[in-house]
């Protein structure tokens, strides 16, 4: 199960296809199993066994991917860390992960500086890439120190073996370490693989943060395949299409804001994504306004993976995107799912209820939280806390989220529904619903909009529009606020729990 062989394979059968591409490099299979194995050597070197925890505070780069697959060649962990924590939000989370190790970007020593003092991580145990940070080792020089392989023999992995511990905050805004084993994660490989349509021809581009799991459902195929993986400091829809005909890109995953910038970018054009056979979108429902554009320019290209980190996922399928454009698909291969009511009975087709699922993808827990393990995995099943219902033929179509839900006057308002209105007005590039206080109501839906530059759309027009169009009184919003962007997550989701703190709600229409 030690997925970490499987550059040291491609590099044996396959030494001279190119394997990583980024702005700066370019590393055939050889080229990549060399560092790998040196990274390697170099944790060893320092210390780190099967089962120590390895922390990255990285952008996007060779450093990072090789990190990840260093640390799985001598059976270790990674928990990789977005580099937009700070203080006790990132000391928090290197002490509750009981790293031992911490690879980080030069340019985050001072912010690391300023938490050693709570850490129980070795002076020389920090490991800084590009440059000197005055304390703990340098990357480059570390590895030019190191022996090509890493020290003693090849460790025994079982598929229980912690891979990674993954924290999200999501959409509740506490932080959880998801726990997945290599067993997870070398299921990882072969389901998407499957469900991706990967060969080894394959050109598989990432433009998002390498942290986000979401990352891992084409970088792990990718490498199991032994196709090339291009990956992109950063996204920007130029930088993304120039790519995409560079390196003839058959294969990317996008969350649905990248995918609005991308058919809103002044040099888009279906011509140049001709080579891709897969434009999936993840991490959020892709607005049905939004998913019809993709179906008119990217016929039979375009899935959509709704899933949650600790292990459960539905794909639709690019067969199934025109007639079913509507819903998030059917479960994955050996997956189950479950539609049920407050009492935990299913409930028939067409009736909206809790989303339940298990796959080979679940998580084992929470890391160190048994508690919250007990409230999400019950008797095996994976309670999603969202919403849906399945058709007559078996397709989920997503409702909300139950944090997310309305309720006004008494009755459910879901958000999602008003939002698949508003996003269809002309001036209305994307568009988040949530609910506030309101006196009368108890909640009342509110509208934060992104608009075009052209046509130009006052805050009250936007409002008096959506309310003329929604299907009841309850679903009329109170309020409209013309934004610059919405708060996003490192994935670029959305963060609807922090437009509905009264600070941001006071201050909407100053952003």
């Amino acid at each position: 199960m030690n997925i970490g062989t499987l550059p040291a394979r491609h590099a044996r059968y396959r030494p001279d296809h190119l394997a990583l591409a980024t702005e700066s490099e370019r590393l055939t299979f050889r080229d990549l199993d060399r560092l790998i194995s040196r990274l390697g050597a170099a944790l060893q070197g320092m210390g780190v066994r099967k089962g120590d925890k390895i922390a990255t505070v990285l952008p996007n780069g060779s450093a990072i991917y090789a990190t990840y697959w260093a640390a799985a060649r001598i059976g270790a962990a990674t928990l990789p860390l977005s580099t937009l924590l700070r203080g006790e939000g990132l000391a928090t989370l290197l002490r509750d992960s009981d790293a031992s190790a911490v690879i980080a970007d030069v340019a985050f020593a001072r912010e690391l500086a300023q938490v050693r003092d709570r850490l129980s991580i070795a002076p020389d145990r920090y490991v800084f890439c590009g440059g000197d940070a005055g304390y703990g080792r340098s990357f480059e020089a570390l590895l030019a120190e190191t022996l090509s392989e890493p020290v003693g023999p090849e460790p025994v992995i079982s598929p229980h073996d912690l891979f990674n511990i993954m924290y999200s905050s999501g959409t509740t805004g506490t932080p959880k370490g998801i726990v997945l084993t290599y067993g997870v994660r070398a299921a990882y490989c072969i389901l998407f693989a499957s469900e991706w349509r990967m060969t080894p021809e394959s050109v598989v581009l990432h433009t998002g943060s390498l942290v986000f799991n979401g990352a891992f459902v084409t970088m792990m195929p990718a490498m199991y395949r032994g196709a090339t993986f291009v990956l992109l400091k950063q996204f920007d829809p130029e930088s993304v299409m120039r790519t995409i005909e560079r390196e003839r890109v058959t294969h990317t995953m996008m969350v649905p804001s990248q995918i609005v910038a991308l058919l809103n970018a002044p040099g888009f054009s279906p011509e140049r994504l001709a080579s891709l056979q897969m434009l999936g979108s993840v991490g959020a429902p892709l607005h049905l306004e939004h998913r019809e554009k993709l179906v008119e320019y990217l016929p039979g290209r375009v899935y959509e993976l709704y899933g949650l980190t600790e292990g459960f996922v539905t794909v639709l399928d690019r067969e199934d995107f025109a007639r079913k454009r509507d819903s998030v698909g059917i479960p994955a291969s050996f997956a189950d799912m479950r539609i049920i009511d407050s009492n935990g009975s299913d409930v028939a087709a067409g009736v909206v209820g809790e989303i339940v699922g298990r796959s080979p993808l679940l998580m084992p827990g929470y890391y160190k939280r048994p508690d919250l393990t007990a409230q999400a995995l019950v008797d095996g099943w994976l309670h999603t806390g969202d919403l849906g219902f399945v058709d007559e033929d078996g397709f989920l179509h997503l409702v909300d989220r139950q944090k997310d839900m309305i309720i006004s006057g008494g009755v459910n308002v879901y958000p999602r529904d008003i939002e698949e209105i508003l996003v269809r007005h002309p001036a209305v590039k994307e568009a988040a619903v949530f609910g506030i206080p309101h006196v009368q109501w108890g909640e009342a839906p509110m509208a934060a909009v992104i608009v075009r530059a052209e046509p130009a759309s006052t805050a009250d027009e936007l409002k008096a529009w959506i309310n003329e169009r929604v299907a009841a009184k309850y679903q009329r919003v109170a309020q409209v606020a013309i934004v610059n962007d919405f708060p996003r997550s490192t994935a670029g989701k959305t963060l609807k729990r922090v437009m509905r703190a009264p600070y941001w709600a006071g201050r909407l229409e100053q952003i």
